[in-house]
């Protein structure tokens, strides 16, 4: 599965064929990631999406050095499902 990093938009993205599914940041500071939100079309759903967007995003933050905000409740629960990415949260 392809995930793109869209910085001009904030956003990394999978195309799939029911639709785009993204999930959406902001960077509150130099160092600081605050993931919003995902969102996988309905369709799509279950087969890996949001996990594979979630992954790439928090990948992408500790090669940068960032601290995340898991604004987003799916990035929570993923976080929580995955320990080992806990590190990169913030508080």
């Amino acid at each position: 599965m392809r995930v793109e990093h869209d910085t001009a938009m904030s956003r990394f993205v999978v195309r799939v064929p029911e639709g785009v599914a993204t999930l959406r940041y902001s960077m509150p500071s130099l160092r600081l990631m605050d993931i919003q939100s995902t969102f996988v079309p309905s369709a799509a759903r279950g087969r890996g999406v949001g996990a594979a967007l979630v992954e790439r995003a928090l990948e992408h933050a500790r090669n940068e050095g960032y601290e995340v905000i898991p604004s987003c409740w799916y990035v929570k629960r993923w976080v929580e499902r995955h320990p080992d990415y806990a590190g990169l949260l913030r508080g």
